[in-house]
């Protein structure tokens, strides 16, 4: 291309520039081109075949950079100062469209979930709640046992091949290291051919021992038990609490994703029994058709992915359940322990003993409730624990609507699973025998930790205040930062106001699944990545089944092999999307080794890292991204030494300091958690039935104003 045409090109981009910059249009039209652009970059620099096939659309692209080299000063300015203030505070929490259907009182039902979510309680055991592995940054800081061997290992045509030896720390009940990090250990971070070790073992959070559930005894906590010897997690022949096979995620801002859990298992709609959606034909609950007359309803909730992820692990033998404890029926042909822990439990087991136990108890009856709690405060009885004048009955019957907690009949549920609707006697219950509002618990349950969990917005960050205008909230070096995020293709994964793909937003914007936009296009589903933390055999994750068949396999986790199979409008309530070129029952679908994008707000405080929590720091993981992962899937990304601490510096950018300090909406009711046992990996104290005795980390309540936190992963 000759002098005279560029330096026309010049001439003409310089006065475009400023229409581009002074009119509406002209910004429309430049935010356009700038999309295009990093586009373009993308292609070129990951490999894209070149588009530039001629003169003509070379002298184009010189100009097109040429443009974006003008106005470069001042794209920063006009995103800032230009623009309407857009951050995570202008994105609306999605929520079901028939929630009114259920709930009465929204404020009663946020209050119902916050209480549940903390509640030790809850678990078999009564020491668990949800907040056990959620209580820091709403992920698990703690660093003694916490770590898993490969459970979730398969083999190349996907059959089980679980590895229960612990190659970090050899044993048990091991206390982590900052040295034990990277897991994949390279003697150059920038070299991945220099492998010095490589261990497949996943960070992850204790939850209880393995134990066999017999029944409940209503009003007491803890459930009757029998203590199973476990072959994988025991020192010295005694039980130490089970650790799960991925990294805890954080709940904050779950909210905004589409699916939940790393393999996306927790379905969008809720039909309020288990988190597995339509996928499950038995999933029913009970309603009033008046108080004297009971009927099975089917229900779907869309949006409701939270309340899905909500019923699993209450109920997961590896979580917080013994193993055979469930809110509903499954259904016998589904019922099976799932040795990779991925189900909700054993089948066998149909009603709701987690209701009946939990009804007579005080709520939060073992922890303290700070008096300015955000939510909880006006019925603190500190410096007693628990609630004043509150039952989870009266609770459940603030929030919902009568008919699904209000009947004269009682649900009888016999041995083989037979369920009859029978007319209240004049005696006790016997725990056999289920009221309506028992009955639905899994509904309740749910519906009200999802609606608490939908507070846990963190949109008051330096990065949102950034975006609302706030040109110095930024320091430099985090500005410099955010450029090369969006530049070197973290964006990609990493995307729109909620920095996942994974949201709602996302999904409702470019379907459930869609053609990747490089290499082969293959089908994948919107959201969920294989970015070589680990080899697919290792955890197959997107690429593994549902378990919901007598066969022990089910349908795939993938939405879009579900719709390569003919089943996606059965399982997921619509039609697929249709694809350019469309969609081939025969072409390979990225799954495999898939996992679910996680937002980045707060990432600062949530190591470890990846779903195999394999990384502890966040320099870690940039040195993991430059050289292109550790199993030869993304391209490197060939960063300075300068450029790494700036990512770094702009991820720090994205921490809410009400998430730091816990302060509202992020207090909590007090909390004691094991931190592993007493003793190491060669020896603990048995507790007199064949347990490893806990050694047991109070978390103080905290009111609306926070405290200090709590420290970092390894800090």
């Amino acid at each position: 291309m000759g002098i005279i045409p560029i330096i026309s090109l010049v001439i003409f981009t310089t006065a475009l520039s400023s229409y581009l910059l002074l009119t509406s249009r002209g910004r429309f039209l430049l935010k356009s081109l700038v999309t295009k652009i990093k586009r373009q970059e993308w292609r070129f620099r990951y490999g894209k075949p070149n588009y530039l096939r001629s003169r003509f659309t070379r002298t184009i692209t010189i100009a097109v950079i040429i443009l974006a080299a003008v106005i470069a000063g001042n794209t920063v300015s006009a995103e800032v100062t230009g623009s309407p203030p857009v951050s995570l505070k202008s994105v609306s929490v999605p929520e079901p469209d028939n929630l009114g259907d259920f709930v009465k009182d929204k404020t009663a039902a946020i209050k119902l979930g916050k209480t549940l979510f903390w509640d030790m309680q809850v678990g078999s055991d009564g020491k668990t709640s949800c907040a056990s592995c959620h209580f820091h940054a709403g992920a698990d800081n703690r660093s003694k046992n916490q770590i898993a061997p490969g459970l979730l290992r398969v083999n190349a045509d996907g059959t089980e091949n679980p590895d229960s030896v612990f190659n970090v720390g050899g044993l048990p009940n091991y206390q982590l290291k900052p040295e034990d990090f990277p897991f994949h250990k390279l003697s150059n971070p920038n070299d991945p051919t220099t492998i010095v070790s490589d261990r497949n073992d996943v960070t992850s959070s204790q939850g209880i021992f393995n134990t066999k559930f017999v029944d409940v005894t209503p009003g007491n906590a803890e459930d009757k038990v029998t203590t199973e010897p476990d072959p994988v997690f025991n020192v010295g022949g005694i039980n130490v609490r089970r650790v799960e096979p991925r990294n805890t995620p954080t709940v904050i801002n779950a909210a905004f994703n589409f699916r939940n859990f790393w393999d996306g298992r927790a379905q969008n709609i809720f039909n309020g029994v288990n988190p597995f959606g339509l996928r499950d034909p038995n999933a029913a609950v009970v309603k009033a058709v008046n108080p004297n007359s009971l009927e099975f309803v089917k229900v779907s909730l869309k949006n409701s992915s939270l309340a899905s992820q909500a019923v699993g692990p209450p109920l997961s033998s590896f979580e917080s359940s013994a193993d055979g404890r469930t809110f509903q029926e499954i259904g016998d042909k589904f019922g099976r322990i799932d040795k990779r822990s991925l189900s909700v439990g054993k089948g066998k087991k149909l009603p709701r003993k987690l209701a009946k136990k939990l009804l007579p108890l005080r709520p939060l009856g073992k922890q303290l409730v700070h008096p300015q709690d955000s939510v909880l405060g006006k019925d603190s009885r500190s410096p007693k624990p628990g609630l004043k004048d509150r039952t989870y009955t009266q609770m459940i019957q603030d929030a919902f609507k009568p008919e699904w907690w209000k009947s004269n009949r009682l649900i009888q549920v016999d041995s083989e699973g037979r369920r009859t609707f029978v007319k209240k006697p004049d005696r006790s219950l016997q725990t056999n025998e289920y009221t309506l509002l028992e009955y639905n618990f899994s509904l309740f349950f749910g519906l009200a930790v999802q609606l608490y969990e939908s507070t846990l917005i963190s949109y008051d960050t330096p990065y949102d205040r950034y975006l609302e205008g706030d040109a110095n909230a930024l320091t430099d070096q985090q500005k410099l930062g955010k450029e090369l995020f969006n530049s070197k293709g973290c964006a990609g994964c990493h995307a729109g106001l909620e920095l996942t793909t994974a949201s709602v937003s996302s999904v409702a914007k470019d379907g459930r699944i869609k053609r990747a936009p490089f290499g082969p296009r293959s089908p994948e589903d919107n959201g969920f990545f294989n970015i070589g933390v680990r080899p697919p055999t290792d955890d197959p994750g997107l690429g593994g089944h549902d378990g919901l068949q007598g066969n022990g396999q089910g349908n795939p986790l993938s939405e879009a092999r579900l719709a390569q199979l003919g089943k996606f409008k059965d399982l997921l309530g619509e039609n697929p999307p249709t694809l350019s070129p469309p969609l081939n029952s025969s072409e390979t679908v990225f799954a495999n080794g898939a996992f679910k994008a996680p937002g980045l707000r707060n990432v600062e405080l949530t190591a470890p890292y990846f779903h195999n929590g394999g990384q502890a720091t966040l320099e870690q993981v940039i040195d993991f991204y430059n050289r292109g992962g550790d199993f030869g899937v993304l391209p490197p990304l060939n960063l300075s030494p300068e450029e790494k601490q700036e990512l770094v510096a702009f991820l720090k950018g994205l921490t809410d300091d009400r998430v730091r300090f816990d302060k509202a909406p992020f207090d909590h009711p007090q909390l004691f958690i094991p931190n592993g046992h007493v003793g190491n990996t060669n020896y603990v104290v048995n507790d007199g039935t064949g347990k490893a005795t806990d050694d047991t980390v109070e978390i103080p309540a905290v009111g609306r104003s926070g405290n200090g936190g709590t420290p970092n992963f390894l800090s």
